[in-house]
C-alpha cells in the first residue's frame, strides 16, 4: 500500500508541475487547424480518424461525422498527420500563424495490408513496420475480430510460426511455441517491459482478455540484444490500448460445446479522453466462467473448470507538447480445477489440480523527444505481483497443497539521437539500462518442496540503425549481468534490409540469446501421472544455454488492381548450446517421480515460414502461413529408461499451417472463416494407463471455425452487433485420451476444445 502511495504521489506531482507549461505555452496563439477527412473511393466522410501534429504530443480525433478542429496551436511550420487503422496515413506540411484558422482537408485510401503500421519491438523505438531491418508480425483487433477470440490464447496461433497447445489435461496449461520451441524459450512483454516471470507464464496467455489489447509484435528468432535473458525463440510484446476518443462497449459471448457445457464472456470497456485531448483513460473489464469438460466420460476432466476477472486501465497525460506520461494498471482474479470429484475439496479426489490467482501489476513510463524528434528520452519502471494457491495431488492426498509468491520488478531508461548523416548515411544511435528483480517463493507442503529463486538482472544496451529508403543496417549488443551466472554476459546482433524496389524488402540478420540456469514455468507446475505426482528438479550442474538465430527473407508487396497482395518467405536457422532438456530418473522417498532438468549436447532448429495476404479493401481479406521445420537434438536424448532416445524435439511437428479469411457480404453483414492445420508430432506417453512408457506418433488435424456477424447501426454513434459461429467444426479433439485415476495428464494434444458453438452481442457507443 505504501509503494502505491508513493507512485501516486509522484505522478500527481509530475502532473502539476509538468503541466503548467504545456497550458502557458498553447493559451493565446488562436492559430487553429480546422477540416475533415473523405474516402478516396465513396467520397463519404470517414469518422474517428487520428489528427496530430508531427513530432508533437498535440492532436485530436475526428468526429462520428469526419470532421475534426484544432485550436490554440503553436506557431511555425508543421507537418499534419491523419492516421486510422484499415487506411494508408497522409501528410499535409502547414504553416501556423498567429489569429489565422486554415482549413486542411484529408482524402485517403482503404489498405489490407497495413503497410504503413507502427512498431516498437525492431529496435525498441517507434519505427515503421515495412522499412525496418527486422521481420516484425502484428496481430491487431481486426484478427482478434475475424478468429472469435476472447483472450490472447486464442489469437497468437494465427502467425506465421507460431503454435498454441494445451500441455496438461487437469490445469489446462497453456504454452505459446515460436520456430518450434517450448514456451519458456520466448520472452514475453507487455508495453515493452517484461514482467512476465516465469510463474506468470505457465497459464498469463489464457488470463489477459483482447479487450486491454491494442496488438501484439511478435519477433521471430533470438531476442536478447534487445530484451535479455529467455528470448531465444523470439519475443511477443503485447501493447495495451491507449484512448482516443469517448467510448463504451458492453460485449458477451456464450459459447456451447456439444456436451452442454459452456463457456461466458462478458467486457465492459470503455475510453474516456478530455476536450484538449491532453489526458485520456481506457477501462477494461472481463468476466470469464467456464465448466469443466470431460470428453470419454470417465469422470475426469479433460477442460478444466475457470471463472476468472480482470480489470485495469491504461492512460496517459501531455505534460507538454513534446513530453508524455502512461500509466497501466490490471488486476486479474482466477480459479482453477480439474481432475475428478471437482465439487468436493481437492484433497477429497483421486486426482486434483486447483489453482487460484490474484495478480496484480501495472507500469510508468515518461517520455520525451525534443521539437525535431532528434532527442528522444524514455524512463520506465512496471511491477506485477502474484500470490497462487495451489492444489496438485493424486490418491486424496491431504498434504498436496502450495502456496507461491512471485513478485517481479523492472526498471529502465533509454535514449536515442538521431543523425542527419553518421558516417555514410542518416542513423539513429539508441542507448539504454535496465533492472530486473525478480522473487520467486514457491512451497508445496507435502512434496516437501521449496523453490526460493531471487533473479537479478541489469542490462546495457547500444545499438546504431544506419537508414534509407534503401537500406537498413542494424548493429547492437547488450551486456547482461545475471545474478546466477559468474559471467557478464554479451548478446549481439546485425540486420540488414535491402529494397531494390519500394515493394521489395530482402532481409538477413543474426541474433543471439540466452537462459539462465533457473526455473521456468514448467518447473513450477506439478503433474497427474499412474495416480502419482511428478515434480521436476533442476540438475545442480545445470548450465547456462545460448542460442544462435540466423535468417533470411524476402517480403513483397503487389497490387493487382484493387488487389493488395503481400507475399512473406523467411528460411532460419537457430543453434542452441547446452540445451535444456527433460528425463525421468526415478522417484523420491516419498513416492513421486522426478523428473531432471539437464544440459543435452545440443540442437539445430532450422525451417522456412511463408505467409501469403490478398485482399480488397472493405471487401475481402485472406491472410494464410505455413511453416516447414525440422528441430533435431545433436545426440538422441532419453527421456525415460522404458524408450529408445530421440533426436526429434517433441511436440515439434514438421509441418503446421494457419489461414484466416474474411468478407464484407455487405456494409453491415460480414463473414470469416478460420483454421489451423498441425502434422504429425512425437509426444512422450507416462505409464499408468498404459503398461509402459513410450513415445507416441500423434494424428496431424485441422482445427477450423466459422463466424457471422451482423451490425445494426442505429444511430452515427450507437452500433449493436450480432454474431454467431462456431469452433473446430470437425470436432478434432484428442480421442485417445487416458482414462481413469492412472491416467498420464500431460498426454495431450489437438485442439484446445471440442466442437463448440458461440452466439455474441457487442454493443458499442
Amino acid at each position: 500500500m505504501k509503494t502505491r502511495f508513493l507512485l501516486f504521489i509522484t505522478l500527481l506531482f509530475t502532473i502539476c508541475f509538468c503541466g503548467e507549461s504545456f497550458a502557458q505555452r498553447i493559451k493565446a496563439s488562436d492559430a487553429n487547424i480546422h477540416g475533415h477527412i473523405i474516402d478516396a473511393r465513396t467520397r463519404a466522410h470517414i469518422p474517428f480518424v487520428t489528427i496530430s501534429i508531427k513530432d508533437t504530443t498535440i492532436g485530436t480525433v475526428a468526429d462520428a461525422t469526419g470532421h475534426f478542429f484544432l485550436k490554440n496551436l503553436p506557431l511555425g511550420e508543421y507537418t499534419i498527420v491523419a492516421e486510422a487503422v484499415g487506411l494508408k496515413s497522409n501528410e499535409q506540411v502547414i504553416k501556423l500563424e498567429p489569429n489565422k484558422t486554415v482549413e486542411v482537408n484529408f482524402t485517403m485510401e482503404e489498405e489490407t495490408m497495413a503497410m504503413d503500421e507502427v512498431v516498437v519491438s525492431a529496435t525498441r523505438n517507434e519505427t515503421n513496420k515495412k522499412s525496418t531491418a527486422t521481420i516484425v508480425n502484428v496481430a491487431s483487433a481486426k484478427l482478434f475480430e475475424n478468429t472469435a477470440s476472447s483472450n490472447l490464447a486464442e489469437s497468437m496461433k494465427f502467425q506465421p510460426g507460431l503454435r498454441v497447445e494445451n500441455t496438461c489435461g487437469n490445469c489446462g496449461a497453456v504454452q505459446l511455441r515460436i520456430n518450434g520451441l517450448e514456451g519458456q524459450y520466448s520472452q514475453i512483454l507487455l508495453d515493452s517491459n517484461p514482467i512476465f516471470s516465469s510463474l506468470a507464464g505457465v497459464y498469463g496467455l489464457e488470463q489477459l482478455p483482447v479487450a486491454m489489447i491494442e496488438r501484439v509484435e511478435v519477433i521471430r528468432g533470438g531476442g536478447s540484444a534487445l530484451f535479455g535473458s529467455s528470448a531465444i525463440g523470439g519475443v511477443v510484446n503485447i501493447i495495451t490500448k491507449e484512448p482516443l476518443r469517448n467510448s463504451l462497449s458492453l460485449a458477451h459471448t456464450s459459447n456451447i460445446m456439444e456436451s452442454g457445457d459452456a463457456e461466458f464472456n462478458t467486457s465492459l470497456n470503455g475510453s474516456f479522453v478530455s476536450d484538449d485531448h491532453r489526458a485520456g483513460v481506457y477501462l477494461f473489464g472481463m468476466v470469464k466462467d467456464r465448466d469443466a469438460y470431460d470428453r470419454n466420460g470417465d469422470g475426469f476432466t479433460d477442460i478444466t473448470r475457470m471463472q476468472s476477472e480482470t480489470i485495469g486501465f491504461r492512460g496517459y497525460y501531455k505534460t507538454t507538447a513534446h513530453s508524455k506520461l502512461t500509466a497501466e494498471y490490471h488486476h486479474i482474479k482466477e480459479h482453477r480445477r480439474g481432475g475428478d470429484n471437482i465439487d468436493l475439496p481437492p484433497h477429497m479426489a483421486e486426482i486434483a489440480e486447483q489453482v487460484d490467482h490474484k495478480i496484480d501489476g501495472g507500469s510508468l513510463r515518461w517520455s520525451y523527444f525534443s521539437p525535431n524528434s532528434r532527442h528522444l528520452f524514455d524512463i520506465h519502471a512496471s511491477a506485477q505481483a502474484i500470490s497462487r494457491d495451489s492444489y496438485y495431488g493424486t490418491g486424496k492426498d491431504p498434504n498436496a497443497y502450495g502456496e507461491t509468491k512471485d513478485l517481479t520488478f523492472v526498471a529502465g531508461a533509454q535514449y536515442s539521437y538521431v543523425f542527419d548523416k553518421c558516417l555514410f548515411m542518416p542513423a539513429q544511435f539508441t542507448a539504454g539500462f535496465e533492472y530486473t528483480y525478480n522473487d520467486l517463493n514457491d512451497h508445496s507442503i507435502g512434496f516437501d518442496r521449496s523453490i526460493m529463486q531471487t533473479v537479478q538482472t541489469a542490462g546495457v544496451f547500444l545499438q546504431n540503425e544506419w537508414r534509407s529508403e534503401k537500406v537498413n543496417f542494424v548493429i547492437g549488443g547488450r551486456l547482461d549481468k545475471h545474478n546466477m551466472m559468474d559471467n557478464i554476459i554479451f548478446s549481439p546482433r546485425a540486420n540488414l534490409r535491402y529494397s531494390p524496389h519500394e515493394n521489395i524488402g530482402l532481409r538477413v540478420s543474426y541474433s543471439s540469446g540466452y537462459r539462465a540456469p533457473q526455473a521456468f514455468d514448467e518447473d513450477l507446475h506439478i503433474d497427474a501421472v499412474n495416480n502419482q505426482s511428478s515434480i521436476i528438479e533442476l540438475d545442480p550442474n545445470l548450465k547456462p544455454e545460448y542460442s544462435h538465430s540466423f535468417s533470411a527473407s524476402a517480403d513483397l508487396y503487389h497490387n493487382f488492381g484493387q488487389v493488395q497482395t503481400n507475399l512473406l518467405i523467411e528460411g532460419f536457422y537457430t543453434i542452441l548450446d547446452d540445451v535444456f532438456a527433460l528425463a525421468k530418473t526415478g522417484e523420491n522417498e516419498a513416492g513421486y517421480i522426478i523428473q531432471t532438468r539437464y544440459n543435452a549436447a545440443g540442437a539445430k532448429v532450422k525451417g522456412l515460414n511463408t505467409e501469403l495476404k490478398i485482399g480488397i479493401p472493405d471487401i475481402f481479406e485472406v491472410q494464410a502461413g505455413y511453416t516447414f521445420q525440422r528441430s533435431r537434438y545433436d545426440e538422441p536424448e532419453v527421456w525415460s529408461d522404458n524408450v529408445e532416445g530421440e533426436r526429434r524435439m517433441f511436440r515439434t511437428p514438421d509441418h503446421y499451417a494457419y489461414f484466416t479469411a474474411s468478407a464484407n457480404i455487405t456494409r453491415q453483414f460480414k463473414a470469416s472463416i478460420f483454421g489451423n492445420y498441425t502434422g504429425k508430432m512425437i509426444v512422450q506417453h507416462n505409464a499408468g494407463y498404459i503398461d509402459a512408457d513410450r513415445t507416441e506418433l500423434t494424428p496431424s488435424f485441422w482445427d477450423m471455425g466459422a463466424k457471422l456477424s451482423y451490425n445494426f447501426r442505429l444511430s452515427d454513434t450507437i452500433g449493436l452487433e450480432i454474431n454467431g459461429g462456431v469452433k473446430n467444426i470437425f470436432d478434432e479433439f484428442q480421442n485417445d485420451i487416458d482414462a481413469g485415476p492412472f491416467r498420464d495428464s500431460v498426454y495431450v494434444y489437438g485442439p484446445m476444445t471440442p466442437r463448440t458453438y458461440f452466439l455474441g452481442l457487442k454493443f458499442t457507443l
